[in-house]
């Protein structure tokens, strides 16, 4: 086993200094930790048995047993790099804020950024180590990073380290297992060598996956990157103007917070719990990029309004963007293949009809929404009466131009790029932001302040402290988004999705945000052409009024084939699929590969313990797939976590009957759990009555009125 003193350390580097006056070595540093979690005395707890550190690559990596050896090391390091509060070397570490909880009390911290309580992004020793999250920055597994890596190629092991084996300090460590934890890290330090190839050094590093393409877009929208100062500034000033139009209030705010929603996924109850054959599925190439470019979005403060009935209502509609609390009476669905209310967004419901978390009648419900939330709610319920209140409208428009332009880059980038051999990173990397161009927008604007200080502290705001920030909000002078946007994407692409699920009718089987998997579909082919044709024509438009050449809508494949964005696109063919609900269900492909997507549950885990579970009882894997599926907890891949505070000294014996002096000053309990999949009640009464014809003459979640 390798210790620091084994290894030299490099003598030759870069130092960048950053426009804060802040030096960083710039060097690839990887950190990682492997634990214990036992029970002493009823008590949970949990250690450390080994560290490993290394520094640029697989040569330079070396390990520990213990903190006081880990502050060693990082004593060394710190004499080594003349490290500093203001000379820094940056150390990765894959989910740091594992690896916090059980350091934290180890080392003096100077300052430690954080977007909620118990996960960092980075923090700051006072030794001038400044740690980092590496899965943040990527999000991927250690797994899936290793799989993406392009230039340093590192696999990941599996099964050499065994997680269920008790260790400690004292714990002989195999030359596999050693291997195991140099890979790990190793990954890491790859992984970050890449990423400081692609943007030239290590500070250009952005911290966050979101925080790639939001520095990208915003230097869209502000910069020229061109050499012409007064054409830069002309740009900032344009842009400038343009955010300075756009602004929220704190009543607003909150507002579009009730008023946002994600993703629609469900399944038409008529088909839950049934496995079906001669399955296809759909999906719309890049939904939220598409919507960004096709659709027109609030582009001005929010005005309220009084509206006296609802044809008022309508009228303003067809000309703006609104939002409007709303109350239904007597509602109910009139479309009976699938519900588009979540109950989790709606307030005052009595007496309501449940359908997996949608609301399919109700006496009486109130709700925040769009106008394109109310023209999908139109088509697909009917009520007696209706009243709006706290309506804004906000003149639409496409989104500016800069935006525009990221978006259509990106997703060129992604679609020349993917499979071209030596453009791997590049086209990891178009892709990675493409995908995070939508969630930049609704980044929450008011947050309470998480901060360290020997302990998590969550200061909840005053009405003031809101207030606060969002003038910070509006008064920013790089600020390039605007919260609404968000709220509205997530609109569009539900409409979007609504109107195939509609369109296929009875056929309709399942749908996850820009997917639908259906029965027939040769019958639903011209549904999916008239589609496609309204989406080329809602880019050619736009393409019209920004004067940009339509071909970059559809860039071409590296075997030469056109691929417009926002389109439908066939997504699959699967012999027999079967669902249980949402985020529950089982595929089995045209090869014979059986894919099963439970909410929790790993993947590949659950579905290996599935087949052998079929195979030993000579069943259907379909059979087993059901409301009473049990996975034990070795093979769910599913663990707790539970926070350890307190301080313990305890003796503790390894698999092999070595004993240690254990002393942790916090630590994270990690516990392998079953998984039962269980229908809740509700859920199954709903089923029940539905095929007993039951639904639409009126049914309590108690039974039958």
């Amino acid at each position: 086993m390798k210790r620091l003193k084994d290894i030299e350390l490099p003598t030759e580097y870069k130092v960048i200094r950053t426009n804060k006056k802040i030096e960083y070595i710039n060097l690839s540093v990887g950190f990682d930790i492997e634990t214990t979690s036992s029970y002493i005395n009823d008590e949970k707890v949990a250690y450390m048995y080994i560290y490993t550190l290394g520094i640029t690559d697989n040569k330079h990596i070396w390990h520990g047993r213990t903190w006081e050896e880990l502050q060693q090391d990082l004593f060394i390091l710190q004499d080594h790099f003349n490290l500093n509060e203001k000379r820094r070397l940056i150390i990765y570490v894959h989910n740091l804020g594992y690896e916090f909880q059980f350091m934290r009390k180890y080392f003096e911290w100077v300052d430690v950024f954080s977007v909620s309580e118990r996960k960092p992004i980075k923090a700051l020793t006072t030794l001038g180590i400044e740690f980092r999250d590496s899965y943040i920055l990527s999000g991927y597994s250690l797994q899936n990073l290793a799989k993406n890596l392009t230039t340093y190629k590192v696999e990941k092991l599996v099964g050499d380290l065994d997680y269920k084996l008790k260790r400690n300090e004292k714990t002989p460590i195999s030359n596999k297992e050693l291997q195991y934890c140099i890979n790990d890290v190793d990954i890491i330090l790859a992984y970050i060598k890449e990423q400081m190839e692609t943007y030239l050094d290590i500070t250009k590093i952005p911290l966050t996956n979101t925080g790639r393409v939001r520095k990208y877009v915003k230097h869209n929208c502000y910069f020229t990157n061109k050499s012409h100062k007064k054409s830069d500034r002309n740009k900032f000033f344009r842009y400038r103007k343009i955010m300075n139009d756009l602004q929220l209030d704190l009543p607003q705010y909150e507002m579009l917070k009730r008023c946002f929603m994600g993703g629609f996924t469900h399944a038409n109850a008529k088909y839950v719990n049934q496995t079906l054959s001669d399955v296809t599925s759909i999906d719309f190439t890049s939904s939220y990029p598409a919507v960004m470019l096709t659709e027109k979005y609030p582009m001005s403060k929010g005005i309220k309004v009084d509206v006296k009935d609802i044809n008022e209502l309508y009228d303003l509609m067809n000309r703006y963007c609104c939002m409007f609390d709303v109350k239904f009476t007597n509602l109910i669905a009139n479309y009976h293949n699938e519900n588009y209310l979540s109950e989790s967004k709606c307030r005052g419901l009595k007496n309501p009809i449940i359908n997996n978390g949608r609301v399919v009648k109700a006496d009486e419900l109130y709700t925040t929404i769009t106008d394109v939330d109310f023209e999908i709610i139109t088509k697909c319920y009917e009520w007696d009466s209706i009243s709006v209140r706290n309506v804004y409208k906000y003149y639409k428009g496409y989104l500016p131009k800069p935006i525009i332009e990221s978006i259509l880059d990106l997703y060129k980038d992604k679609t020349v790029l993917k499979g071209i051999k030596g453009k791997e990173v590049e086209y990891l990397l178009s892709k990675g932001m493409l995908n995070s161009v939508y969630g930049m927008t609704v980044t929450d604007l008011v947050r309470p302040e998480i901060t360290y200080k020997n302990e998590w502290n969550v200061n909840r705001l005053t009405e003031e402290e809101k207030q606060e920030q969002i003038n910070n909000y509006n008064n920013s002078k790089t600020r390039f988004l605007y919260y609404p946007w968000g709220v509205w994407v997530t609109a569009y692409a539900r409409r979007n999705l609504w109107t195939g699920i509609m369109a296929v009718k009875d056929d309709y089987i399942y749908s996850d945000t820009d997917s639908i998997k259906m029965k027939n579909y040769n019958k639903h082919i011209k549904y999916i052409e008239w589609y496609n044709k309204l989406v080329t024509k809602k880019l050619q438009q736009m393409s019209e009024y920004y004067n940009i050449d339509f071909n970059r809508f559809k860039p071409k494949t590296k075997d030469g084939k056109e691929k417009l964005i926002g389109v439908w696109d066939f997504d699959g063919h699967y012999k027999r699929f079967k669902t249980l609900g949402a985020k529950r269900y089982l595929i089995q492909d045209d090869s014979d590969n059986y894919i099963m997507t439970v909410a929790g549950l790993s993947k590949q885990q659950g579905m290996k313990y599935l087949k052998e579970e079929a195979e030993t009882k000579g069943v259907d894997v379909f059979d087993l797939f059901n409301n009473k599926m049990f996975i034990p907890p070795t093979n769910t891949g599913k663990q707790t976590h539970t926070y350890i505070d307190l301080e313990y000294t305890f003796d503790d014996i390894d698999y092999l009957g070595n004993q240690a002096t254990i002393n942790t000053k916090s630590g994270v309990h990690l516990e392998e759990v079953e998984f039962t999949l269980n229908q809740s009640e509700l859920y199954i009464s709903f089923l029940e009555n539905l095929k007993k014809g039951y639904i639409y003459k009126g049914v309590s979640k108690y039974g039958v009125i």
